[in-house]
C-alpha cells in the first residue's frame, strides 16, 4: 500500500478506536513480557504510529500500562456484575461462564492485568490493587444482598478474607487453564463455583 494510502487509513480511526488499538497492542506485549522489558517503541511500531502520537495518548509508560490494567478491570467488572434480586447460587454458574468466556476471548488482556502486581512501579501496582478491591466489593455486595448468605455474613471479617482468597484461587486456575487448556470451560466453571460455595458455606 502506498504511504499516502496508509496515512489515510490511519486517519480513519477515531480517537477512541486509536486508543483501543494501542491498548490492545499493549495488552499483548505486557502479557508476554515483564513490565520492564516492554518498550514504548515496540508498541508504536506494531500499531503503525509514531512515538509522538502514542505519547499524545499516554504521556508515560506508567500511564500506558495503568490504562491497560484499568481497561481490563472495567471489562471484568461489567461482565461479572450481579443481577439484583437473583440468588447468588442461581447466577454463579452463569456469571462464571461469562467471566471465563472473557478470559478466553481476551487472554492477552487478562494476563497483562495480572502481571501488574509484579510490576516494580508502585503506581501501577496501586491501580491493580484498586481493581481487585472493586472485584472483591462486587462479590461481597452480591453476597450481602442474598437472603441465603447475607444475614450470616454481616460484619464477619472472615467473609472478606474468604472472597479475597477465592479471587486469588480463580486467577491461578484461569492462568493455568490458559497455559495448558487441559480442562474444558465447563469443568473450570464448576471447579470455581464449588470453591466459592465451599469457602462461604
Amino acid at each position: 500500500m502506498p504511504a499516502n494510502q496508509g496515512e489515510r487509513a490511519r486517519r480513519r480511526l477515531s480517537t477512541e478506536e486509536r486508543r483501543e488499538q494501542l491498548l490492545s497492542v499493549g495488552a499483548k506485549l505486557f502479557s508476554e513480557s515483564p513490565y520492564d522489558d516492554v518498550w514504548i517503541e515496540q508498541v508504536a511500531e506494531i500499531a503503525g504510529v509514531s512515538r509522538g502520537l502514542l505519547y499524545h495518548y499516554f504521556p508515560t509508560k506508567r500511564d500506558f500500562f495503568a490504562a491497560v490494567v484499568e481497561r481490563e478491570s472495567e471489562r471484568m467488572l461489567r461482565m461479572t456484575a450481579a443481577v439484583p434480586g437473583v440468588p447468588v447460587r442461581e447466577q454463579l454458574a452463569a456469571g462464571l461462564d461469562t467471566y471465563l468466556g472473557y478470559v478466553q476471548a481476551h487472554a492477552h488482556g487478562f494476563r497483562a492485568f495480572h502481571r501488574a502486581d509484579a510490576a516494580g512501579d508502585q503506581a501501577v501496582r496501586r491501580v491493580y490493587q484498586r481493581a481487585l478491591a472493586a472485584q472483591e466489593q462486587q462479590i461481597l455486595a452480591a453476597l450481602a444482598a442474598d437472603p441465603e448468605f447475607g444475614p450470616a455474613f454481616e460484619g464477619a471479617p472472615q467473609v472478606r478474607l474468604a472472597v479475597r482468597g477465592w479471587l486469588a484461587f480463580t486467577t491461578a486456575v484461569c492462568l493455568e487453564w490458559l497455559r495448558d487448556g487441559e480442562l474444558t470451560r465447563e469443568q473450570v466453571r464448576d471447579l470455581c463455583a464449588r470453591a466459592l460455595l465451599g469457602v462461604i458455606a
